[in-house]
């Protein structure tokens, strides 16, 4: 069973917000049967952080132990804008939950993982505008032994994202995830040069499943696909919809012998002599 536990701007007024919000999910008669938690929107996700819900699981842990995936941020832009929302600190959660399966984090400001250590996490996603440095070396570190899909959205640098392409290859080359099978390196505003960094990685003789969607992912970056793919038949689909590739390269990549999702064409803007790409998610 799925939930999804947010406030609207009523609720925020009448005194509701991250403090209250653990209590009113155990106050739920419903939630013993919640097997994948959602929270969205606490209150004022721009102005408070999540640490008072995730400080609230912690020491609620047994109650939370039969939920197997947590989303921590599900909340569309009206509601707080993906670069405005302030996370916390992720470090307890790890042994507090160790039967999560899937964690989903949105936004980056004020994260931090800590030391990630779980057996049994098979699937971790960050969504945000920008993903900062030390977040990427946090989970390079990690000890996921189990994960099966790692998606981050790196982002802009105006949004957080203050690494460039060694800092994606540092990541790939330290990680140690002997079962994944997902990767994506996504919404990047340098998508080129992270497709060349992840054709390069060790990950590509493993993976089933190869994400570089939502990014600035050019007739550049296609053609380094185009070589590079047909020596790892272990890939089975190629997801690079949202991207800036002409007609003629998105053809070539539908012929290749995987499933290829090329949809989302965009045109660069084009201004006093400079192009200009825009990831899918910045702010």
């Amino acid at each position: 069973m799925t939930k999804t536990y947010s406030y609207n701007y009523d609720e925020y007024e009448a005194g509701r917000g991250a403090a209250t919000m653990v209590e009113d999910i155990l106050a739920d008669p419903e939630f013993p049967q919640v097997t994948e938690v959602a929270i969205g929107n606490w209150g004022s996700a721009y102005e408070e952080s999540c640490q008072k819900i995730l400080d609230g699981i912690v020491e609620a842990a047994e109650r939370f132990s039969h939920v197997e995936k947590l989303f921590v941020g599900d909340m569309d832009f009206e509601e707080c804008e993906v670069s405005w929302i302030l996370q916390g600190d992720y470090s307890k959660i790890w042994a507090a939950m160790p039967q999560l399966k899937e964690l989903t984090i949105k936004g980056s400001e004020d994260l931090t993982l800590g030391q990630i250590c779980h057996e049994n996490l098979e699937s971790l996603t960050i969504i945000c505008g920008g993903l900062p440095s030390d977040v990427i070396q946090e989970i390079e570190k990690a000890q996921l032994p189990n994960l099966k899909k790692l998606l981050l959205y790196m982002g802009s640098d105006n949004y957080g994202f203050d690494g460039n392409e060694d800092t994606v290859r540092r990541l790939l080359a330290g990680a140690c995830f002997p079962k994944l099978e997902y990767l994506g390196i996504v919404d990047s505003e340098i998508q080129d040069e992270l497709t060349k960094v992840v054709l390069e990685s060790k990950f590509m003789g493993q993976i089933h499943t190869l994400d570089l969607s939502c990014g600035t992912l050019s007739d550049v970056g296609g053609q380094l696909l185009l070589e590079a793919l047909p020596r790892f038949p272990n890939i089975k689909k190629l997801d690079v919809h949202y991207h800036f590739l002409s007609e003629g390269m998105m053809k070539q990549l539908e012929g290749l012998p995987l499933e290829a999702d090329v949809s989302g064409r965009n045109k660069a803007d084009h201004y006093q002599g400079e192009v200009y790409r825009y990831a899918m998610l910045t702010e």
